[in-house]
């Protein structure tokens, strides 16, 4: 007799869930059995995926995916050895500051959050192999960490820019910058900073009167050289102008830069030239959504 019983698919991201794995860490061990392979910057399933219990999915929205069997999870593929973690305070030590530095360097990354006592990891902390822990007695949340973000290409940027370091620019970075290079950075702003157009100069001297601290050009906290136009270290925001949106390299250039927003699902705000007038009525209500307040 057969069984009326429907076989449950479930995501890579679902999979990794079900796992307390990261994200990159289980494609990483889908690509290192040869379940899945990489074609033109997408990912593919494998006969051998197939013969695992792999099918591709198509979202409304999303577009094409790839789903498992939900029973892979038991598979001794995922059975790894446990990796050894290490604290903010060893963190502090092999980059050489002060312990009381460490966790909101890495807040300021967005890889933590401050709660009401002790330090909460995020969605961005988790694809890096953060893993949150509770002190037995206090209960007091904080979070350990994998040997390898000691080499995580954000965090020693930071830790270089933090403490003066000249680094050489890489080819993908500097096509970045050789970009922006075209438009000079001479108008300041109250605040001394240089902007490139006048809409960012009254985008940051409204921030700057609304004593709301923000970052321009700030490098995003990933592995992908993407550079936002102005972060808020509260709500860990990012504000985007969109300025040239006729001309078609620039369009490619900000398609590319919504594609790396939306796979980390950071808090994003755009804005555009038609809101660059009415910044009082526009701003308040984009950053209350992400829990600041203006005024």
């Amino acid at each position: 007799m057969k069984s009326n019983q429907k076989v449950k698919y479930i995501s890579t991201t679902a999979l990794s869930k079900e796992l307390k794995l990261g994200v990159k860490e289980v494609f990483k061990i889908l690509l290192d059995h040869k379940l899945i392979d990489r074609a033109n910057e997408n990912w593919v399933l494998t006969q051998k995926g197939k013969e695992a219990g792999g099918t591709v999915k198509k979202h409304p929205k999303a577009g094409e995916y790839i789903a498992w069997i939900e029973t892979i999870k038991t598979d001794p593929i995922f059975l790894i050895k446990e990796e050894k973690l290490i604290n903010a305070t060893a963190l502090s030590n092999h980059f050489r500051i002060s312990r009381f530095k460490m966790n909101p360097i890495l807040s300021e990354l967005g890889f933590l959050e401050k709660g009401v006592k002790g330090w909460k990891l995020t969605n961005l902390g988790k694809t890096v192999g953060g893993k949150q822990f509770e002190h037995e007695k206090t209960g007091v949340p904080y979070v350990n960490w994998p040997e390898t973000i000691l080499t995580n290409k954000r965090l020693v940027e930071t830790m270089e820019e933090l403490q003066g370091k000249e680094k050489e620019k890489e080819n993908s970075e500097t096509k970045t910058l050789e970009f922006r290079g075209k438009f000079e950075a001479k108008h300041r702003t109250a605040d001394g900073h240089y902007v490139r157009s006048r809409a960012e100069m009254l985008i940051d001297n409204w921030l700057y009167m609304s004593e709301i601290v923000h970052a321009y050009e700030r490098k995003l906290p990933v592995e992908e050289d993407v550079y936002t136009d102005f972060y808020l270290p509260i709500g860990k925001v990012y504000i985007e102008y969109w300025g040239l949106e006729n001309d078609p390299k620039y369009a490619e250039r900000k398609q590319q830069k919504l594609k790396v927003y939306n796979k980390y699902g950071f808090n994003l705000i755009e804005l555009h030239d038609a809101d660059i007038q009415n910044l009082d009525d526009i701003l308040p209500k984009k950053l209350l959504k992400f829990g600041i307040q203006a005024y």
